[in-house]
């Protein structure tokens, strides 16, 4: 990818209780969609700590929006939308 403008964040909440809630699948879903998009890669995934919305966990922010309540179903199907988006603004059909 040749510019950060063109890459989105994905963060997931590494917290206990997002974790505790499935947030550890939900990492295995963002590891497997990072490795097959392969070096261009149009995310960039991280981990962070509590963001005190515990009780609507798991959770995760893409884009700086947030996600609550994530099942790996969910977050594949965000991935697909993510993907569509990022095709048409690279001039993809």
């Amino acid at each position: 990818m040749s510019s950060d403008d063109q890459v989105v964040d994905i963060v997931v909440c590494l917290g206990s209780s997002c974790f505790a809630r499935g947030n550890s699948e939900i990492l295995a879903v963002l590891q497997q969609y990072a490795q097959s998009q392969g070096p261009n890669a149009s995310v960039r995934l991280a981990g962070c700590l509590c963001q005190d919305q515990c009780k609507q966990g798991p959770n995760l922010k893409i884009g700086g929006e947030f996600h609550h309540n994530i099942t790996a179903a969910m977050l594949r199907e965000l991935l697909q939308q993510l993907d569509g988006s990022t095709r048409r603004s690279h001039g993809e059909a």
